[in-house]
């Protein structure tokens, strides 16, 4: 059988009663002038949705629970397709299935909570000459990791303090989480959300420090310094610090990474949002990255330098998104993101558009379906320039993306992706590349 057969079955595995569950859903579903709310790629974390929940009302909600009784499970299903066929006409393909499951209790004497997280990645088709997907081990092995364990104090009603491991999201550490399991981390950190309420200011506030990360497609946590690529013998963590500000339709904040005789990182961001109705606005951001050795130069044996700096303007009006970007690398080394998903405006589903000389475009539709509820398309394009690397060519890369996610009935909290992109590189041969993923997401409400 091949391997979109199994997939077929699989999905089909996942999906009982679906026809069912649609005909006993609403038979109209709710329609709204809201756009889509961002085109921020899987896998990214912007900076204002750093340090902390999205949510803070929720947040505060959870920091005020009893413990036992409010112990929470959450258990998640996916399985995930994905097949890539390269520049040099080689191929990575994987079919796997897992997901995580994990609990989180509510605070002790309204001070102490304690959490944990399994995660697996099976394999159910992935030839051993195909390897490269990050669905799966190297090897095309599957896994199993307990990727969380950790206690999280509440130092005051705003206030937290992290400890142990545990998955976290700012521009350069973040999940990651757009394969089959998410990085986590070795930490500490103290993360603070204040203000933000009936109009006032929001302070979002944290900082900590990095020892190990655990990769997407690892069942092991090593060295920060490893992972970025120092020495095996490099045993460094990460330093960070940040702050984000927001008021009305305005927020601006900063970040910095340190890692002894590695890396230095600093990322800022500003964005501001014109309403034009009560159906649309017009949001611009601007964002800037600056990275340079540090210290013993273990990294790379010598100093290095690079920059990236990127416009956005979005237009959001009833179900659609139009966006448009442009990034420009420069520095003399090409950007690196060591511990997470890309922040830049022109990273998509294959390519980060981040090296040394290089510009890149961005033009984005999105459209969010009122007939269909949690049904939503988007299509990109993004034209890279030639980089400064006489060996390195000029890249254009287009995408389409289909969602369904299930928000009522019996299947809520089900979601089906489908995922495509084709990157044209113009090197004299013309090569190209193409890459398909299909996702199946579960993800129950929590127990």
């Amino acid at each position: 059988m091949k391997p979109i057969q199994y997939l077929l079955t699989a999905a089909a595995m996942l999906l009982p009663g679906l026809a069912m569950a649609q005909a006993n859903a609403s038979p109209a579903a709710e329609t709204t002038d809201d756009p889509p709310e961002s085109s921020v790629e899987q896998g990214q974390t912007p900076l204002d949705e750093a340090f902390g929940p999205r949510d803070r009302a929720a947040w505060i909600r959870e920091t005020r629970r009893k413990a036992w009784e409010d112990t929470t499970f959450d258990v998640q299903a996916r399985t995930f397709y994905l097949d890539r066929d390269k520049y040099d006409n080689s191929e990575s393909t994987a079919w796997a299935l897992g997901g995580s499951a994990g609990f989180k209790t509510g605070y002790f004497r309204e001070r102490v909570a304690l959490g944990a997280t399994g995660y697996t990645s099976q394999r159910l088709y992935g030839p051993d000459d195909k390897d490269g997907t990050l669905l799966l081990k190297p090897g095309q092995e599957g896994y199993t990791v307990l990727g969380e364990v950790y206690g999280d104090v509440l130092l005051n009603d705003d206030t937290h303090l992290k400890l142990g491991r545990f998955g976290i999201d700012t521009p350069y550490v973040n999940r990651n989480d757009a394969r089959m399991t998410p990085n986590t981390f070795q930490a500490l950190t103290v993360q603070g959300l204040y203000g933000g309420e009936n109009g006032a200011p929001e302070w979002r506030v944290g900082g900590g420090y990095f020892d190990k990360i655990k990769e997407r497609n690892a069942d092991d946590f090593v060295s920060m310094a490893k992972d970025a690529g120092a020495p095996d013998w490099v045993k460094r963590g990460v330093y960070t610090l940040g702050a984000n500000y927001k008021q009305g339709n305005a927020s601006a904040g900063a970040i910095y990474y340190h890692s002894n005789d590695i890396i230095s990182i600093f990322y800022t961001e500003g964005k501001y949002a014109f309403p034009l109705g009560d159906s649309s606005k017009l949001t611009f951001a601007l964002q800037y990255s600056d990275q340079d050795s540090a210290g013993d130069n273990l990294l790379r044996g010598e100093e290095f330098s690079a920059r990236q700096w990127g416009g956005k303007a979005e237009l959001g009006y009833k179900g659609a998104l139009f966006t448009t970007g442009y990034t420009r690398a420069s520095g003399g080394t090409n950007m690196q993101n060591p511990w997470s998903g890309y922040p830049g405006y022109t990273s998509v589903q294959v390519e980060d558009f981040n090296r040394n000389g290089e510009g890149a475009w961005l033009l984005r539709a999105a459209y969010a379906f009122e007939s269909v509820k949690g049904l939503s398309l988007y299509a990109l394009y993004v034209d890279g320039s030639d980089p400064d690397a006489l060996t390195e060519y000029a890249k254009d890369e287009y995408n389409l993306n289909a969602q369904w996610a299930v928000a009522e009935g019996a299947l809520k909290g089900l979601t089906l992706r489908v995922r495509y992109a084709h990157v044209t590189q113009k090197d004299p041969q013309s090569t190209d590349l193409d890459d398909l993923r299909l996702l199946i997401y579960y993800d129950p409400p929590s127990l």
